[in-house]
């Protein structure tokens, strides 16, 4: 992966991000676009898109995708602190778009997303649109299948709905329309964790694996591949926060294993 030299403790200002405001659905949003080749919908963690959310957004375009990275909530370019952190979970939770705390319920956001990765199919070519969801948004990369153009949906540490350790944040009938396409397809879903996550628990992949089998591709990483540095002390970000930038590492495995399969279902 390219170097990056930003400080990820300052503002990123996304400059190399152009900035395009989409109407679907009745509803506008801003989403971040940048690079060539297929399509890959990033959507960030809380507290928002702070600096190393986009940092991997810049590590898929380096890849040879088009980023297409939606304002879902926070303040864009933000770096992470604690309070900025609990006051952008607290309004995701109270928000409308998100059932933070309901089992077998998708969030009602997920329907713009899929108009979004509609949108972005025919614009950007290839055999169909990636998506990731990290953390907040980990489980909207599997809802995000109900949309034909989508085949490459990968989970990073899918963490809704809250207090609910094996809770799917999915309805029922939708996860049994995702199964039987990835059947018929033949596609599989890429999941990761860290082991000790109290936020993405055993639980809850041990419950997607038992609804899609051997679709689901589970990855679960040591707690000691987390980067000590991070500034949340419980294992949770694998493609950021928690990520050790360095050849070798588990993290940076996982990157490149979510850039090849992103390759291998979009560019082949």
């Amino acid at each position: 992966m390219p170097p990056d030299a930003r400080n990820s403790d300052e503002h990123d200002s996304l400059e190399d991000f152009e900035r395009r405001n989409l109407t679907f659905l009745g509803q506008t949003r801003l989403v971040y676009v940048a690079g060539q080749g297929p399509a890959v919908i990033v959507m960030s963690e809380i507290p928002g898109i702070y600096p190393l959310v986009a940092r991997f957004a810049r590590w898929v375009r380096a890849a040879g995708f088009t980023v297409w990275m939606p304002h879902l909530f926070g303040v864009d370019g933000k770096p992470v602190s604690l309070g900025y952190g609990l006051a952008s979970m607290v309004r995701g939770c109270v928000s409308r778009e998100f059932r933070a705390f309901a089992a077998n319920r998708s969030s009602p956001v997920i329907d713009w997303l899929r108009a979004l990765a509609t949108h972005a199919h025919p614009l950007c070519g290839g055999r169909g649109v990636g998506a990731i969801g990290m953390c907040f948004t980990g489980n909207f990369a599997l809802s995000l299948m109900l949309e034909p153009v989508v085949r490459a949906p990968v989970l990073a540490q899918p963490s809704l709905p809250i207090g609910r350790r094996g809770g799917m944040h999915i309805a029922p009938d939708e996860l049994a329309q995702v199964k039987s396409r990835m059947e018929r397809e033949d596609l599989t879903v890429l999941a990761y964790r860290f082991a000790g996550d109290a936020f993405c628990r055993a639980e809850r992949f041990a419950a997607y694996q038992v609804a899609l089998g051997d679709r689901f591709v589970a990855r679960v990483l040591p707690d000691s591949a987390a980067n000590p540095d991070a500034p949340m002390s419980n294992p949770h970000s694998v493609v950021t926060a928690h990520l050790i930038d360095r050849d070798g590492e588990p993290t940076r495995q996982a990157v490149d294993e979510i850039l090849g399969f992103f390759r291998m279902r979009l560019s082949g």
